[in-house]
This record gives C-alpha cells, sequence and structure tokens, in this order.
C-alpha cells in the first residue's frame, strides 16, 4: 500500500504525518525546536535547528506508523511563512533566520512602501502591504544593518524550503509561499522585476518558483539515510502553512472559510479569483490550488492570549489538571462558562505581540478594559476568549466587505476542541462553523499535495473531496449572536480610541 509523509515546520515544532494513498492518517509525531528573542521584539530561529527537528519527528513517525521506508511513495512540505533564510554558495544559512513575528523591521517596511510611490502601488504590484512580518523587510533589515552578511547571499529562501534543500539538494520555491514576500507578482505568479529592479535585488539569489502540488526533486542518499527513509522518494514543493492548512482543512472552493485558533490565529478564504485589499488589512496569497487564489487575516496572538493566561496567571490550574490528568485548558474554559456572556462589559484586547490584521501595528498592547468590583477570574477567562475571538471576528468582518462569500468556517487548532469555544465563535462570527473528520491542519495538507504530485488523486480539489467529510456543525444561537453582535460593535471602538497611548508606550 502506499503511503504518503507530510511534513510541516512550524514556530514551536515540525510535526511528521503518515498518509495512506486514501488520506487515512496513520500516525503523527512532533520535535520540538528553540526561539530565540536577542532583544525585544526580535524572533529568530536556527535553520539547522528546523533539519534536526525534521529528522527527529520523521525517524519517530515511520516507527510510529510501523510501515517500511519504501511504502513512503511521496514527501509535501508545509511551513511557517515569511521567515528569511539566507545562505552561502554551499546552502550554509548566513545568519540566524528573522521569522514570521519578528517585529524589529518598522522602518523597512516604511521605506519599502516609500520607495515604490507609496502603498496603494505596492498593494497593485505584489497584492500586499509592508507589514514587519513580510520577508523583504527582513532582507532590506540585514541590508540595512549587516551588510556584510547580505554582500555574501547566495542563495534566498524560506523556512520549508531550506529543510527541502537539506532533503533533495534542490534550491526551488513555491508560489503560495513566496506571495508572503512581497517579491511576487501573483497575478503572473513569477518574480515581480519591478521589485527586483526596484530594491537592486540580484534574481540569481532568488529560487524558481512553481506550484504547491509539483515535484521539486528527490531524496538524496544521505538525507535519506539520515531520516529513515528510502533514496530517490519525491518531494513535493509545498506551501505556505495557511495555503496547505486550508488543503488540510478542504478550503479549497469559493464559500469555504477557515478559522484556526492557534498561537496566531488565522481566518481563511479561497477565491477562484485574484483580489486585494485596498488597505491590506487582509492579505492576498496564491492559493496551494494551482492557479487560484486565497485572502486571510492574522490576529497575532489568539490561541496565544488563551496560552499567556494559563502559562501567567493559571498555576492553579495547570497544577490541578496535573492531579486530574485532564488538560488545564478544559479546567479554564469551565471557568469561562459560569461568566455571562460579555463579561457585564469586560473586554480583552488580545494584543499581546502587536497586531497584524486589521490595525497593522507592532506597538499596540493586550489589556483587559472594563475591570469592576464584580468582576471575577471567571469574567478574566471568559473575556480572553470572547476578545480573541473578537479578534477574529474582525478577519471574518473584512473578508465579508470585500464581497467574498462565507457560507460555512471551518473550526481548527484550539478553538475547535471546546465546545464552549465552538459554539461561541460560531455566535461572534454569526455563521455556521463545523469540525471536519481531519484535524492535522498543515501536515495533511503537505501529505494531500504530495498525494496530488504523484498521481494519487487527479488535482488538489479531488483529493480533499475524498478524503475530508464534515463531522460536526455548530450553528449561532439567536439571541446570542444578537448579543455578541451589539458587543462586536463595542469591541471595534477600543483600539482607535487607544492607538496613540500604545505608540507612547512603546516610545516610554
Amino acid at each position: 500500500m502506499a503511503n504518503y509523509l507530510g511534513i510541516d515546520v512550524g514556530t514551536s515544532g515540525t510535526k511528521a504525518l503518515v498518509m495512506t494513498g486514501r488520506g487515512r492518517v496513520v500516525a503523527t509525531a512532533t520535535a520540538e525546536h528553540p526561539i530565540f528573542a536577542p532583544q525585544p521584539g526580535w524572533s529568530e530561529q536556527r535553520p539547522e535547528d528546523w533539519w534536526t527537528s525534521t529528522v527527529a519527528a520523521t525517524r519517530a513517525v515511520v516507527r510510529k506508523a510501523k510501515v517500511k521506508p519504501a511504502s513512503i511513495k511521496g514527501i509535501g512540505f508545509s511551513g511557517q511563512m515569511h521567515g528569511l533564510v539566507i545562505t552561502d554558495a554551499a546552502g550554509r544559512p548566513l545568519r540566524p533566520s528573522l521569522i514570521w513575528n519578528d517585529q524589529r523591521t518598522g522602518p523597512e517596511a516604511a521605506q519599502i512602501e516609500k520607495k515604490v510611490g507609496g502603498r496603494k502601488n505596492l498593494i497593485k504590484l505584489v497584492g500586499n502591504a509592508a507589514q514587519t512580518s513580510f520577508t523583504l523587510t527582513k532582507l532590506m533589515w540585514v541590508r540595512n544593518h549587516e551588510p556584510r552578511t547580505y554582500a555574501r547571499i547566495k542563495h534566498f529562501l524560506l523556512p520549508k524550503d531550506y529543510v527541502r534543500l537539506c532533503m533533495t539538494g534542490d534550491y526551488v520555491g513555491d508560489v503560495s509561499d513566496m506571495s508572503g514576500t512581497l517579491m511576487l507578482n501573483q497575478r503572473t505568479r513569477k518574480w515581480s522585476k519591478e521589485i527586483i529592479s526596484k530594491f537592486g535585488i540580484d534574481s540569481a539569489i532568488l529560487p524558481p518558483v512553481i506550484e504547491s502540488h509539483e515535484i521539486a526533486g528527490v531524496l538524496t542518499k544521505s538525507a535519506a539515510a539520515k531520516m529513515g527513509l528510502a533514496a530517490g522518494t519525491p518531494v513535493a514543493a509545498g506551501g505556505g502553512d495557511q495555503p496547505v492548512g486550508a488543503v488540510g482543512n478542504g478550503v479549497v472552493a469559493d464559500g469555504l472559510t477557515s478559522a484556526t485558533m492557534g498561537t496566531s490565529g488565522v481566518v481563511f478564504t479561497h477565491s477562484k479569483t485574484y483580489t486585494t485589499d485596498p488597505k491590506s488589512r487582509v492579505g492576498t496569497f496564491c492559493a496551494a490550488v494551482d492557479g487560484e487564489y486565497c485572502l486571510f487575516g492574522c490576529v497575532l496572538a489568539a490561541g496565544g492570549s488563551f496560552q499567556w493566561f494559563r502559562n501567567t496567571l493559571g498555576e492553579a490550574e495547570v497544577a490541578a489538571a496535573g492531579k486530574k490528568k485532564v488538560d488545564p485548558y478544559e479546567l479554564l474554559t469551565a471557568q469561562a462558562a459560569k461568566a455571562p456572556a460579555g463579561c457585564e462589559g469586560l473586554f480583552w484586547l488580545p494584543y499581546l505581540t502587536g497586531e497584524r490584521t486589521p490595525h497593522g501595528d507592532p506597538n499596540a498592547k493586550a489589556c483587559w478594559i472594563g475591570l469592576h468590583t464584580r468582576t471575577t477570574r471567571n469574567e478574566l477567562v471568559r473575556a480572553v476568549l470572547e476578545g480573541a475571538t473578537f479578534g477574529m471576528n474582525d478577519a471574518v468582518q473584512l473578508l465579508k466587505a470585500r464581497g467574498l462569500s462565507i457560507r460555512q468556517i471551518r473550526l481548527s487548532g484550539g478553538g475547535a476542541r471546546s465546545a464552549f469555544w465552538r459554539q461561541l465563535q460560531a455566535d461572534i462570527y454569526g455563521t455556521t462553523c463545523v469540525t471536519i473528520n481531519a484535524e492535522e491542519g498543515p501536515a495533511y495538507g503537505a501529505a494531500l499535495l504530495a498525494a496530488t504530485g504523484c498521481g494519487e488523486f487527479a488535482s488538489i480539489k479531488q483529493a480533499c473531496k475524498a478524503a475530508i467529510k464534515v463531522k460536526r456543525t455548530i450553528k449561532p444561537a439567536p439571541a446570542a449572536k444578537r448579543h455578541y453582535a451589539k458587543l462586536y460593535q463595542q469591541y471595534v471602538r477600543l483600539y482607535p480610541a487607544l492607538a496613540d497611548e500604545f505608540a507612547r508606550i512603546a516610545a516610554l
């Protein structure tokens, strides 16, 4: 029987998944890798650590799946988007990667927009405005601050492309991931000649770009020996974690949307046609589906807000969960369920690491607003869950405003594991939500890409239709929907009222 391997190079670790040729998940395994913060607002990782964790996760999943290496007929990829990887001629990284949530490049983002004649012109060229997360800002930071390193660059890659390089020896990119660099003309799905010329980038450092399901190379003997796989195994190009996660959720047709509540929260919708937000509050990218597109908004600390609460204020729940052998999030969510909807006027702004959608403000700060003497711990927890979901709803409303159909939202990540949070999302989004039989997101999507690239399916859409089914439907409760619509109108007033203060705080 043919099996396929999906690899997702995430922020906290690499996940590997073995899937049968018909889409059944056999086993998964994860290996962690570190994150470094040399200065406040900086976020870096060593590309070599991604390769180490990929090897560890792959060996572990093959062992757990109890499959023969030769049964793995193809390998697909997903990876954290935007991270800058620059190497010498031999493929050795020249410095640690500035990853997606690194916030140091605000000046470079402003310089980029000024150089192309303003934000509107940049969006016209590459589909998005310059934000600190996008890779060109990071490349320009290296040129501005580390000119000797910049002068040594021979190859430019993104995180999962570096891992694939270690596996195949080939320098290749894909259109979905490279859409997040500010250097790809998304209409043509090729590098933007205007951007390359305007910023004096040596086109020789840029890899060829192909579609996500296309085969980018084969596993070398040395890589195969390290990973416990067979040499010559085809390796698909893969894509960015959000477009590939959409494949893993079956969001590959108009009207389908996903809301993924991880550390960051992403609301993603598919579009057959190319469309952009003139203010770039939601981003436009090439989809992992050949020739099509997607738009999504990113809330930097959605599930991350809940994680922060657990880590900082949830010591008692963590201890109690250990004794009861349950997840501490279950105990915290049970507390939240005891508080009234809206927490009697208490709001949480989820801006722990600045914000991307819809404000594009690295200086934004998280806070509770509306504390009073009746506020209890239950309200504090519930407000965090509501605030994170209000932040996600910002993206939902922006996508609707672009004329995109959102008839069904597929939930995944931590927010999909709790019945309470699932219902909360349906009530706040005001839209029918569902969960599906596939829960592995990007790693699963990566395996489906590999299977399609190797001919198991005729197309990505056929693969998703065959493998992914709706498991649970959650409809908004009419009264709660009306109540949260009113609360959301107050929520959206809070950031504008505090934006200037956030900037002043950041300058202290």
